[in-house]
């Protein structure tokens, strides 16, 4: 069964819950899953809610009923979603093929609530690969001189596929603040280390001279700021004087490929609120 979801948040005022609930109740929903959270230094109020519609009732024109009553009577910004919509996802990758092939394996065996239409890259290492996956390829070298020319590219492409995802598989080059105006749709990236801790290039080799204990990964939605945008998850393993860089670099492998899919995964099922520079992930 189809169940209708809303991601809503806004100034923390007495009753939200009950009224949301109510209405649902009212016409005859059910309650499949809340969650709530409220930022009390923010006094903001944030819910993910999922219900199943009464029999018959029209899911679209439900959901447009529900966001009206959200944003006039409790003063809220809603975003809504079905749980059988399945956007589709163009990865953008270079060289690095760990998180490339874990993705689209985990899209084939069906853990991903979306579908890969495409591959972008600025090498051709991945082209057979993709093809063999049975996905579009398109190779876009990208440099200073013709930045502009490659994301107008890139952008064309996106847009043919119809993205509503666009995931940063170690693509290791910096989005234009043009691109990101005009990609209308989220960017997630995966950064081989735990920001704000040793950003920009080789953080591993940067983690190896400080001696770290631990070495991490994130996860962020791509904004213009290089490696600032909100991070959705990071997770860290542990390490010792006993592992040099290639070590690292192993270890953060497998970081990359769970943290990325995980933030990718939660997307995808409508669990992340993006609120300033932080995010509300309801598991």
């Amino acid at each position: 069964m189809v169940s209708i979801v809303a991601l809503l948040h806004g100034p923390d005022r007495p009753g939200i819950v009950a009224k949301i609930a109510g209405w649902i109740h009212e016409r005859g929903g059910n309650v499949l899953h809340a969650d709530q959270h409220l930022d009390r230094e923010e006094d903001v109020f944030f819910q993910r809610v999922e219900w199943c519609a009464a029999e018959g009732e029209d899911l679209d024109a439900e959901s447009d009923l529900f966001a009206k009553m959200a944003e006039k009577e409790l003063g809220m910004k809603v975003r809504m979603a079905l749980s059988n919509e399945r956007p589709p996802v163009v990865l953008f990758v270079s060289k690095a093929d760990h998180c490339f092939h874990d993705l689209i394996l985990r899209w084939k065996a069906e853990e991903l609530r979306g579908e890969i239409v495409g591959v972008v890259s600025n090498h051709t290492d991945l082209d057979h690969p993709t093809q063999e996956y049975g996905l579009p390829f398109l190779h876009i070298p990208c440099t200073e001189e013709n930045r502009a020319e490659a994301e107008t590219a890139q952008l064309e492409f996106i847009r043919k596929q119809g993205a509503g995802l666009v995931v940063l598989a170690r693509y290791m080059q910096v989005l234009g603040e043009n691109f990101l105006n005009q990609v209308d749709c989220p960017v997630i990236n995966i950064h081989h280390s735990f920001l704000p801790s040793f950003a920009g290039a080789k953080p591993y080799h940067q983690a190896y001279r400080r001696g770290v204990k631990i070495i991490g990964a994130t996860a962020h939605f791509v904004t213009p700021a290089l490696d600032e945008g909100p991070i959705i998850c990071q997770d860290v393993n542990q390490v010792s004087h006993r592992n040099g860089v290639r070590d690292l670099i192993a270890k953060g492998r497998d970081l990359e490929k769970i943290v990325l899919a995980t933030a990718v995964r939660r997307q995808l099922e409508n669990r992340i609120l993006v609120y300033k520079n932080k995010t509300v992930v309801f598991d």
